[in-house]
């Protein structure tokens, strides 16, 4: 047993409320069942096939307020995997659902089968034409596609306010649009060509000039009754004219069953009703979209109004003036923003019933936009805005900051709201259209609707469009909460329907909570020719059964999710998915959404039942030992979950008081621990110079067993030599900041290149030569930012070496007079934020006076005005870690690296490489994994420099690409040498 085992039971909940009515049942905890599992590792191989319980629960969950666990997940590779799959639901009469990621809002994502996973190994875009067109695999984000396209001058229709996490397979899917595709810029106009996986198998191009004649050889039945159903609805005008007027407004309610009118073959129809069919008609396995051009000049208006029906009516006003983007967000939603960063606190102010107007124009050029301007004033002077508190300006501005804030509040609606909701209730999404001449009619009768069934929702929506967005929270834990939604629901519908003639889904698709209210808005017929297609294409109904089409009228309060508390940190997430796209063991383990989701399935088990005991099980290694600890799902979260918190509270519950004390010695005696791993660096760089890395490794392995494996590190071959002993001289007197080598850089050394200086050697050089010399304290030894012991979760070890690294920084600089500049920007990050919850209240006020610097910032901003850049390389990536962008410095590194490089690029498959300090060496695996895409990036051509800011992240992407990273203050020298 390792001398240090964590702590048993640590993580079961202290006081569980459950057990919950929609808890797992105890004949799920072996996961799934059998012959499924081993038919299914036979058929695709044990990688492709997740059957532990704790992979069935975390999939089980999605953006929406149902929740039905899997029998099996299955990671799709590529289409053969996926035709695999369905000719053996074929021929065992089982379910698939497909799914990407999960940002969906109404359970369109979860199945009760086989779930298949098309977002791990399904990204990627290529750029044609020069931007005009792009072919995108369907588990590639729109913010990473248009990240591609942006350099062209281009971007796609679709903008759906989930951009950062939604997919591109998930967007045609659902027929998203957003808040400025409207009817004309959403996928179903903006898609040129398609290829998709039919029930049967059959795989078919839409670009492929045959592609016709080999469906009619490989699927004669689907031709004939697609082309059946076509004729039946031409023969009937008033059906016809039906379908064309529903789709005048944004309307993703059913089948599209304009593509009967706007298709003249089999395969011209299957690529409309693939459009927001939701994965029952089949599988997109590739997208070619037709893009728009970027109109880059912007002026953008928050305006104020008084109540929402008096901001509705101000939305046709702007739309005829030219207005791209109309949105509206109601008191509800602008008063739960203030939880966004950067919005202002004073929102929580404002009064009930106040409403606010987004209102953007775009143009191609300056004239385009001064033009713009003219009329939005003409509209501005004749409203009756108010300002009722003192942020509010109600002026149009071309500020690109203040613009990207206003929205990031609007993008924000759902989870800001969801976050801000009471603690155990369940979030509904409602989402609709009416014509927008009367959307100030539906928004007064919409507000009545809700005081009627006891519901103060929040609103906020695309109003140019006549699309609004509604949020409900209910406890669907009880039968009375469940009832009073149910009853809304209904009134709801009859009253889009029957009042306005709206659209149930205008852009959200059809989904769980809509299907039993398809007839209702479509009528009889149109809904029977739905089913219809529904078997022309699926006759066993093997895709996704009871998404889209439902006969059951209860069918929208079947698996409802009861939301159980958990620690306060992650109690607010409201499964949005928002951070997945960012977490760097997202194809390892668990994602931050998926940590939560098990810990909520936890507080639902009873005590002693088999489930909670192998959710616990599984639960230390893929979400506590694989977790990076870079909390940068906390910038992506829009109320800033920062799940990095909760897996390090869980750490600190697992450890012993005999590991809790060796951590605060260690803290103690860091000057001696110090020394010592420098000498073992320097000693296993020599052994490996003479008997290779067998010895080091296998003396390593022993020790990782004897006092245990997630904390002590395995020996990599990347790893660099020992750091020099002494620091470069320097001076006290005249120095203009006080320079503090972080201990990772006292220990280990930099690149093994011989015309490199050391990390320390060239901070001092480059400082020198800009005229603002540093001093490097002599007594820097024993101290730390406390990271080390902060990332692991040792708060006694933590808080010791807080309040020492703060005390010698009051003193070496003087009081705070100079600034203290740091190495390396994760210690930056932890001396300027994360030490001060552990400091005393005299050392909170010392700190209060330091100025930490990052020495990427003081290179940036107070040396590169004063050098000289004598030499440059050709090309330079870089590596911007992940405290960089906590910090808020990626722009100062880019400006240090262009000094140095005629080319800087930072990959568009950057993300965390999950080295964590040495997260890395405990679990190298979890690097790899987080660096995969990036890597691939970096080593498809060659440059002349791979930069970074971090030594240990440098050596996490050297074990990544093979290629040498280096500080990118190393090269700053090198450019500037005499």
């Amino acid at each position: 047993m390792p001398l240090l085992e964590p702590k048993p039971g640590a993580l079961r909940p202290h006081s569980v409320r459950g057990p919950s009515p929609d808890r797992v049942p105890e004949w799920r905890a072996g996961g799934t069942p059998e012959p499924l599992r081993s038919e299914l590792i036979e058929l695709l191989g044990a990688q492709k096939v997740l059957w532990k319980l704790s992979d069935l629960v975390r999939y089980a969950s999605d953006a929406s307020p149902y929740r039905f666990v899997p029998q099996v997940v299955v990671v799709a590779e590529d289409i053969d995997d996926v035709s695999a799959v369905l000719s053996y639901a074929h021929g065992r009469g089982r379910e698939v659902v497909f799914r990407a990621a999960g940002t969906s809002l109404n359970g369109q994502a979860q199945g009760e089968d086989i779930l298949v996973d098309v977002r791990r190994h399904w990204a990627g875009i290529e750029v044609l034409e020069g931007g005009r067109r792009a072919r995108i695999r369907p588990g590639t984000t729109v913010a990473r596609a248009n990240a591609a396209l942006v350099r062209h001058g281009r971007v796609l229709g679709p903008d759906p306010a989930s951009a950062i996490a939604c997919t591109l397979g998930g967007v045609v899917a659902n027929n998203a649009s957003g808040m400025t595709a409207g009817t004309m810029r959403n996928a179903y106009r903006t898609l040129s060509s398609l290829t998709f996986v039919l029930p049967g198998g059959t795989v078919v191009d839409t670009a492929d000039p045959l592609a016709d004649e080999e469906l009619a050889r490989a699927e004669p039945a689907l031709c004939r009754g697609l082309m059946e159903i076509k004729r039946e609805i031409e023969a009937d005008p008033e059906l016809v004219a039906r379908i064309r007027a529903k789709y005048e407004i944004k309307n993703t309610t059913g089948y599209r069953l304009d593509a009967y009118l706007d298709g003249t073959t089999p395969v011209e129809i299957l690529r409309g009703l693939m459009v927001g069919s939701e994965g029952t008609l089949g599988f997109l396995a590739e997208l070619v979209f037709d893009t728009l051009a970027l109109d880059r000049e912007r002026t953008t208006a928050l305006l104020f109004f008084p109540s929402l029906p008096a901001a509705a009516a101000a939305v046709p006003l702007f739309t005829a003036a030219g207005a791209l983007a109309v949105e509206v967000m109601d008191g509800n939603t602008l008063r739960a923003s203030v939880r966004v960063a950067g919005v202002p606190a004073d929102w929580a102010g404002l009064p009930k019933d106040t409403t606010a107007l987004l209102v953007e124009f775009r143009a191609p050029d300056e004239a385009g936009r001064a033009e713009h301007e003219r009329r939005a004033a003409e509209v501005l002077a004749g409203l009756d805005l108010v300002a009722p508190v003192p942020s509010v300006t109600n002026a149009f501005t071309r500020d690109p900051g203040t613009i990207d804030g206003y929205w990031k509040a609007r993008k924000a609606f759902v989870t800001a709201v969801g976050g801000a909701r009471a603690q155990g209730t369940t979030l509904i999404t409602e989402d609709f259209a009416v014509p927008p001449s009367r959307l100030a009619e539906a928004c007064e009768a919409l507000l009545a609707l809700q005081a009627e069934h006891g519901f103060d929702a929040a609103v906020a929506g695309h109003a140019a469009h006549g699309n609004l967005h509604f949020l409900l929270a209910f406890d669907a834990s009880r039968p009375a909460d469940v009832e009073r939604y149910a009853a809304f629901m209904d009134a709801f519908c009859r009253l889009t329907v029957e009042r306005f003639d709206g659209s149930l889904k205008a852009e959200h698709s059809t989904g769980r909570n809509m299907a039993p209210y398809l007839e209702l808005e479509w009528g009889p017929r149109a809904t029977e020719l739905m089913w219809r297609t529904k078997a022309v294409v699926d006759p066993d109904g093997l895709l996704a059964p009871r998404i889209l089409l439902d006969r059951d009228p209860q069918a929208h309060l079947r698996g409802l999710k009861t939301i159980p508390r958990v620690e306060a940190v992650a109690d607010p997430c409201i499964e949005c998915g928002f951070c997945e796209p960012t977490c760097p063991s997202k194809d390892l383990t668990t994602t931050p959404r998926q940590r939560i989701v098990l810990r909520r399935e936890v507080m639902r088990q009873q005590p002693g039942s088999q489930v909670l005991d192998g959710l616990l099980e599984s639960y230390g290694y893929d979400a506590v030992d694989t977790c990076a600890g870079d909390s940068t799902c906390m910038l992506a979260c829009p109320v800033g979950i920062d799940t990095g918190a909760l897996v390090r509270d869980f750490r600190h519950r697992r450890h012993g008081p005999r590991e809790e004390r060796a951590a605060e010695l260690a803290a103690r005696r860091f000057a001696a621990v110090e020394g010592a791993a420098r000498l073992a660096v320097a000693a296993a760089d020599r052994v490996t110079g003479l008997v290779g890395d067998r010895l080091p490794a296998a003396v390593a392995g022993a020790v990782r067993r004897a006092v245990r494996p997630d904390l002590v590190p395995q020996w990599l071959p990347q790893l660099p030599g020992a750091a020099a002993r002494r620091a470069p001289a320097t001076r006290r007197v005249g120095a203009a900041a006080v320079y503090y080598p972080a201990c990772v850089n006292r220990i280990f050394g930099g690149p093994d290149d011989p015309s490199d200086v050391s990390l320390q050697e060239a901070v001092v050089a480059v400082s020198e030569r800009a005229g603002k010399p540093v001093w490097i304290p002599g007594d820097t030894a024993g101290t730390c930012c406390a990271t080390i012991w902060h990332s692991k979760g040792y708060e006694a070890g933590n808080r010791v070496m807080a309040n020492r690294i703060v005390e010698a920084a009051w003193g070496w600089t003087a009081g705070g007079r100079l600034p203290l500049v740091v190495d390396a920007s994760s210690c930056t990050l932890g001396l300027a934020r994360e030490v001060v919850p552990y400091l005393t209240d005299d050392n909170r006020a010392l700190h209060a006076e330091l100025r930490v610097v990052d020495s990427v910032v003081w290179a940036a901003q107070e040396l590169l005005p004063h050098l000289t850049i004598r030499r440059t390389v050709g090309s330079a990536v870089l590596h911007p870690t992940c405290s960089m962008r906590h910090l808020g410095v990626e722009a100062q590194l880019l400006a240090v690296a262009g000094a140095c490089a005629r080319e800087v690029v930072v990959p568009e498959d950057l993300g965390c490489c999950a080295f964590a300090g040495d997260r890395g060496m405990l679990h190298p695996e979890l690097t790899a994994s987080a660096t995969a895409r990036e890597a691939a990036e970096v080593t498809s051509r060659a440059f002349d420099a791979h930069l970074s800011a971090n030594r240990m992240c440098e050596v996490g992407m050297d074990r990544a690409t093979g290629r040498s990273y280096r500080s990118v203050l190393l090269e700053l020298e090198r450019a500037t040498r005499p």
